[in-house]
């Protein structure tokens, strides 16, 4: 009896790889019916979100392709597909060079200065302005902190050089009617740091506060309720109740600075250099630009670069982000 118990089993075969089978089925259906109903319900989303998808891929994976002339000796007149292969000989070029060094120096240092003086200040002035109720002062000081953001980087730029010029800017007049003779900062290689920093804190404060203001809005006011009950002033309210809600923001916000850390913005430094500064102005995005546009260009070694920069980014976001995880329990994905 048990012999023909088992030969029905075999010719039925496993009853378990037969019943993953259906139900793995109707899973996969019901799935796709459920995006469907996704896509007809949300249909007008998704075509907002079409420009978008369409100008990431255009602008930034189609011309991906290109990154292949890093690894070539690319010229114009031959094309992409053209042009002999070199494989390393730009990279080993630029390691070797003695400017590696100092453009990997400054474009670090000065990177690192701005994001410990600048990251924080955003979450405090959230902090202070959050103690505010709404009211005339709490909107104009929004306005007033708000307003340098929508500034273009070459009128600020030309706003920084005029006050601090010796000869007709604010900083000269200042100082000659104290009786002091006025030097050249924008000259002033050791001042290039402080006077970049300083002038983003100005721009961006405000702007980069609205996130954090929009995290604390979503704190229930239960919460305060019950510190004021509680016995709890203004400052053990922020150190208990909006710091903490605020972390997770703070976290995510900080890995994507971490992760461009190496990714300086080209147009103000550009255009704050001079000859006298050069030795501490010089970054990654500059040596790129003068490389690769002007003069004589030399396509192959600033894609070179380039990719070398890119590729640091990556490795430090994804590393960040690792820790993270493993420390707060937070990150990007």
């Amino acid at each position: 009896m048990f012999k023909m118990i088992s030969l029905k089993q075999k010719m039925k075969g496993p009853p378990n790889i037969r019943g993953q089978g259906k139900e793995g089925s109707f899973a996969s259906r019901r799935g796709v019916h459920s995006w469907r109903m996704d896509i007809r319900k949300n249909g007008q989303l998704y075509l907002f979100l079409i420009p978008a998808v369409v100008s990431v891929f255009l602008f930034n994976y189609l011309p991906m392709y290109g990154v292949q002339i890093a690894f070539k000796d690319f010229r114009p007149a031959e094309g992409i597909w053209g042009s002999r292969w070199v494989g390393w000989k730009w990279f080993e070029r630029f390691f070797d060079s003695y400017q590696f060094q100092e453009i990997i120096s400054n474009t670090l240092i000065l990177s690192v200065l701005l994001l410990i003086c600048s990251f924080p200040v955003p979450i405090i002035f959230a902090l202070i302005v959050n103690q505010y109720r709404e009211g005339w002062f709490k909107r104009v000081l929004q306005t007033i902190s708000y307003a340098p953001h929508f500034i273009s980087t070459v009128v600020m730029v030309g706003m920084v050089v005029l006050f601090l010029s010796p000869s007709a800017g604010l900083y000269g007049t200042v100082v000659r009617i104290f009786g002091g003779e006025p030097v050249n900062l924008m000259g002033e290689a050791s001042l290039f740091r402080p006077i970049y920093i300083l002038s983003d804190i100005w721009q961006h404060t405000g702007w980069d506060s609205i996130i954090y203001l929009a995290a604390l809005s979503s704190i229930s006011q239960d919460l305060y309720d019950a510190a004021r009950v509680d016995g709890a002033g203004r400052l053990k309210r922020i150190i208990h109740i909006e710091i903490p809600a605020l972390r997770d923001t703070v976290v995510v916000l900080l890995i994507l600075r971490l992760g461009n850390i190496m990714s300086m913005g080209f147009e103000k430094t550009y255009l704050m250099q001079n000859n006298l500064n050069l030795s501490t102005s010089e970054i990654i995005a500059t040596y790129v630009y003068k490389i690769g546009l002007t003069g004589t260009p030399q396509y192959s070694y600033s894609a070179a670069i380039g990719l070398f920069n890119s590729v640091v980014n990556v490795i430090l976001i994804v590393a960040f982000n690792s820790i993270s995880k493993k420390i707060n329990g937070a990150g990007l994905w």
